[in-house]
């Protein structure tokens, strides 16, 4: 856990207005407030029991007015425009759902559990600027990944299929965890290859390997290059 705020509090950066969408406890404002980063910071959830864990945490700012708690899907309750919004732990196409229905913050940061592909295809299809893409890892012996994409709404930008899938700067060589995270996928799929038993199944499987093959071999190429 400590791991995962770490990450996402490293691209953190000043605000005057902060919304942390699905707050959980409330880390994330708390580190824009303690250290400065924003003038207001709105945190909301779904569900008000879980909205009731940032409340604690966050008490004397909100008992100042700089921290404003809201029961809210998404951004939909946030009464102002909010110039840097995190959406942290959500699935990628519950977060293009929050941002169809709202707006495409003038800085974010998003952190998917899964369906990175989708959000970044949303984003680059509504022009904003993908500035940083790349995964990162927690924990050791059970490591799970994570994907982190932040930018802005203006300047647009042009993503390659396969920067579509895997993420920018994971291409370039950028994450080390990146390429754990493809070498434990090709061994996986591997594994799964000998228990096929159609051949349309097969195929899939062996299309799949090769493409991770490709992606291995071509972030190690750009691992070396950056040394």
């Amino acid at each position: 856990m400590k791991e995962r705020i770490s990450n996402i509090c490293s691209l953190l950066s000043k605000a005057e207005v902060f919304a942390d969408v699905g707050c959980d406890h409330g880390y994330m404002a708390e580190y824009m407030l303690r250290n400065g980063l924003c003038g207001k910071a709105y945190i909301t959830d779904i569900s008000a029991k879980s909205l009731k864990k940032a409340e604690t945490l966050l008490a004397r700012y909100i008992a100042d007015g700089r921290c404003i708690p809201i029961v809210s899907d998404g951004l939909d309750g946030i009464p102002e425009k909010c110039d840097f919004v995190l959406i942290a732990g959500m699935g990628g196409e519950e977060i293009v759902k929050i941002l169809s229905r709202a707006y495409i913050p003038s800085r974010f940061l998003f952190q998917p559990m899964k369906n990175s592909e989708k959000l970044r295809r949303y984003l680059v299809e509504k022009r904003a600027k993908i500035e940083r893409d790349y995964t990162f890892s927690e924990g050791t012996s059970s490591r799970k990944y994570y994907d982190l994409i932040a930018g802005s709404a203006d300047g647009g930008d042009t993503y390659s299929e396969r920067e579509f899938r895997f993420g920018r700067d994971n291409l370039k060589g950028c994450s080390y965890p990146f390429l754990l995270q493809m070498q434990e996928e090709l061994e996986k799929t591997e594994e799964r290859l000998s228990f096929a038993d159609s051949e349309e199944g097969r195929t899939s499987l062996l299309n799949r390997k090769q493409e991770l093959k490709e992606t291995i071999h071509e972030v190690q190429a750009n691992l070396r290059d950056r040394k």
